[in-house]
C-alpha cells in the first residue's frame, strides 16, 4: 500500500458524524443542514434539458480534451467573464469532471520529485483536497494560515511575506482559493501581484480554484480572477492554471462538470496525464454544459437568492456570532463571541437543542505556526432554502 494514504487525515464531515455520535437532535425542531457546501437551488430547466436531449452521445466514448464546441464555448465564456482575450480553445483550456477530482490530479502532474523536499503551499483553513494532493504525490504541505489581519486588506487572505524564503525555494505548487473556502474573501490585484512575482522568483505553479467565482453580491462588481488580474498586470499565464466549476455557479453538483485553463505548455502535460487517469467527460454532460456556460439568466437569479438570505440572515445572528456579508461564495465564516465556547461545543449545542448542522471551524484546518485559526469559528452554508436559513437564524439568535 501507497505509505503516504497514512497521512491522510478523516474528511471533516467524518469528524462531524463523530463528534454527533449519542447526541440526539431536538426533535421538537425540524433538521436545517448548514454544513455541507452543496447546492440545494434547482437545477436549470435548460441544463435538465440539454443532458436528456443528447443521451444519445452515452454510445460513444468521450474524449480527454472534450468537443471543440465544449471548449470554445468556455473560451468565450471566460473572455465575456473577466474581459480578457479569448484564449486557444485547443491549447489552453481542458474540460474536467468537476474541480474537486481536477485540483487532486494536478499535484500529481506538478510535483518533480528529482528536486529535493518538494512544498505545497495551502491556505489554513482550506479544502482537504490540498492537503491530500500533496501527500500523495510525496510532498510536504505548508499551512498559511489566513486570520484577521492588522492590514484590513489581508483579512483572512493568504499573505506570503510571512513565508520563509527556504520554504519558498523548495516550493513547487500554491493552492490559492479566491472566492475563498470558508471565508469569502476575493484576492485583490496587489495581492495577486505579489504571488505572480513569487512565482517568478522561486518558479513555482498557481492552482487557482475558482469554483465559488460566480457568487457574489454586486452585479457590477464580479471577483477579480486570476487569469484577469494577470491580463490586467501585463502578464501572460507562465505556471498559471485556473479551476473553475459550474457545481456552484449553475446548481448542478452531481453533473460533475468543470474546466481547467492557463499555461498552455502545464495544459498539454496535464492533458497527457488525464489520457491515462480516463477521467473523460460524459457526451450528454458536455452538451448540457455547453447550455450552461452559454445561459447567464439562471446565474443571475441564482446570486439574487443567495443575496437575499446573506441580508436577512446576517442581522439575525450578531448577538451571538461575529458575521458579515462575505465578498463571495455561500459560507458565513462567523466567529462564537463567547469566549467560554468552543466551536465543536457550539456545533453540538446547535445540532442538540436546535436541529441545526453546522460545521466547526477548527475541522476546516490545521495546527499550523502554534495556532488553529479554525479555532472558535463556525461555517455556515446557506445553500438551504431560503425559509429554513432564516428560521436557521431565529432559532439560534433566541437560544442564546
Amino acid at each position: 500500500m501507497n505509505p503516504n494514504l497514512n497521512l491522510l487525515q478523516p474528511y471533516p464531515f467524518q469528524r462531524l458524524r463523530d463528534l454527533f455520535k449519542g447526541v440526539t437532535p431536538n426533535a421538537a425542531f425540524k433538521p436545517i443542514n448548514l454544513s455541507i457546501g452543496e447546492p440545494k437551488h434547482d437545477t436549470p430547466q435548460l441544463i435538465k434539458d440539454a443532458l436528456v436531449n443528447n443521451l444519445g452521445g452515452l454510445a460513444n466514448y468521450p474524449t480527454t480534451i472534450g468537443s471543440i464546441e465544449l471548449r470554445t464555448t468556455i473560451s468565450d465564456w471566460i473572455s465575456r467573464r473577466y474581459q480578457i482575450p479569448a484564449l486557444n480553445p485547443e491549447k489552453a483550456i481542458l474540460p474536467v469532471t468537476g474541480s474537486r477530482e481536477a485540483l487532486f490530479a494536478f499535484a500529481q502532474v506538478i510535483i518533480d520529485h528529482k528536486k529535493p523536499d518538494p512544498i505545497v503551499i495551502s491556505p489554513n483553513p482550506f479544502y482537504q483536497i490540498y492537503e491530500g494532493a500533496a501527500f500523495l504525490a510525496g510532498a510536504t504541505p505548508y499551512f498559511l494560515n489566513t486570520l484577521p489581519h492588522q492590514d484590513a486588506n489581508y483579512n483572512h487572505v493568504m499573505d506570503f511575506s510571512s513565508v520563509p524564503a527556504d520554504v519558498l525555494a523548495r516550493t513547487q505548487l500554491v493552492y490559492i482559493c479566491s472566492p475563498g473556502n470558508p471565508s469569502g474573501k476575493v484576492m485583490s490585484l496587489e495581492q495577486w501581484r505579489t504571488v505572480f512575482n513569487l512565482s517568478d522568483q522561486y518558479g513555482f505553479v498557481i492552482a487557482a480554484d475558482e469554483c465559488y467565482s460566480e457568487i457574489y453580491f454586486d452585479e457590477a462588481s464580479p471577483p477579480l480572477g486570476a487569469l484577469q488580474a494577470a491580463h490586467l498586470l501585463g502578464r501572460d499565464y507562465k505556471n498559471l492554471i485556473v479551476f473553475s466549476s459550474l457545481s456552484k455557479r449553475s446548481n448542478v453538483p452531481g453533473m460533475r462538470s468543470g474546466f481547467v485553463a492557463g499555461d498552455e505548455k502545464i495544459i498539454e502535460s496535464y492533458t497527457l496525464y488525464r489520457t491515462y487517469h480516463g477521467c473523460a467527460m460524459n457526451p450528454a454532460v458536455q452538451a448540457a454544459s455547453v447550455a450552461a456556460w452559454n445561459d447567464e439568466a439562471h446565474v443571475i437569479e441564482n446570486r439574487r437568492l443567495y443575496a437575499a438570505k446573506f441580508k436577512d440572515v446576517t442581522p439575525l445572528l450578531s448577538n451571538v456570532l461575529e458575521v458579515a456579508v462575505p465578498d463571495a461564495a455561500f459560507y458565513l465564516w462567523a466567529k462564537i463571541k463567547d469566549a467560554n465556547i468552543s466551536d465543536t461545543e457550539f456545533a453540538v449545542k446547535l445540532y442538540r437543542d436546535l436541529n441545526i448542522t453546522v460545521l466547526p471551524g477548527s475541522y476546516l484546518a490545521r495546527e499550523a505556526h502554534g495556532v488553529n485559526p479554525g479555532k472558535n469559528f463556525i461555517r455556515m452554508a446557506l445553500v438551504a432554502s431560503y425559509e429554513e436559513c432564516v428560521e436557521a437564524a431565529k432559532r439560534i439568535s433566541a437560544h442564546f
